[in-house]
């Protein structure tokens, strides 16, 4: 069974870097030919793709984020970390990372998921 759970600080204030990481287990981020994704939930909005990392180690971040985003993985962890620079109120979500097997990074392609992170971004 695969099971992912995101992990990192509840609370980041305004300007500074939001770090969270996925630990995977019952499956091998390196494996082909499977992407590891960040998916956001901003309150009362529909949830975002934010980037993947592949089992290559290559990653794609939407172009939305991509000057403040980025995807980074630990193999001998088995932990993929995602990092959001220069955060502000609007980056408030609960934070899911999930499993795609088919790399369209279409939320319903989707087939693992984790319990999702709530992050605040508060002074």
């Amino acid at each position: 069974q695969v099971q992912l759970q995101e992990s990192g600080p509840g609370l980041v204030k305004p300007s500074q870097t939001l770090s969270l990481t996925c630990s995977v287990s019952g499956d091998d981020i390196t494996r082909g030919y499977y992407y590891w994704n960040w998916i956001r939930e901003p309150p009362g909005k529909g949830r975002q793709w934010i980037g993947s990392i592949g089992w290559s180690g290559n990653t794609y971040i939407t172009a939305s984020l991509k000057s403040r985003a980025s995807i980074s993985r630990d193999t001998s962890k088995n932990q993929f970390t995602l990092q959001l620079s220069s955060v502000t109120a609007a980056d408030t979500a609960v934070y899911y990372c999930a499993r795609d097997p088919s790399g369209s990074a279409r939320l319903d392609d989707m087939d693992y998921w984790g319990k999702g992170a709530l992050v605040t971004v508060s002074s």
